[in-house]
């Protein structure tokens, strides 16, 4: 599927990184839970597991991929055209850039 700007969804992939983080945060915490309180609660505590994998969209690989495309969302562009694909690299702002020295 496409965006309205014309690239790729990702299913893995959240609208900020804050967001995913607190998604994985939530995520693994609901998946340690469950383990760490089997000896008090015993196979009960195993329904939290659920909730865990579906707080980090999948499995914890899942979760880092869309860890970095969420990162790299905005920054990398695919192009293509006539059948190639490439990837510009983004030109920086110069506001970024360190201090240049300049020839006198």
């Amino acid at each position: 599927m496409k965006d309205s700007a014309g690239q790729e969804e990702s299913i893995f992939a959240s609208s900020s990184v804050a967001v995913h983080l607190t998604r994985g945060a939530i995520g693994f915490g609901l998946i340690v839970a469950s383990i760490a309180s089997i000896p008090a609660f015993g196979l009960i505590a195993l329904l939290l597991l659920p909730a865990g994998v579906v707080a980090l969209r999948g499995c914890p690989t899942c979760w880092a991929i869309g860890l970095a495309q969420t990162i790299s969302r905005g920054r990398l562009r695919r192009t293509c055209t006539d059948g190639q694909c490439r990837l510009p690299i983004p030109s920086r702002s110069r506001s970024i850039c360190c201090w240049r020295r300049t020839a006198n």
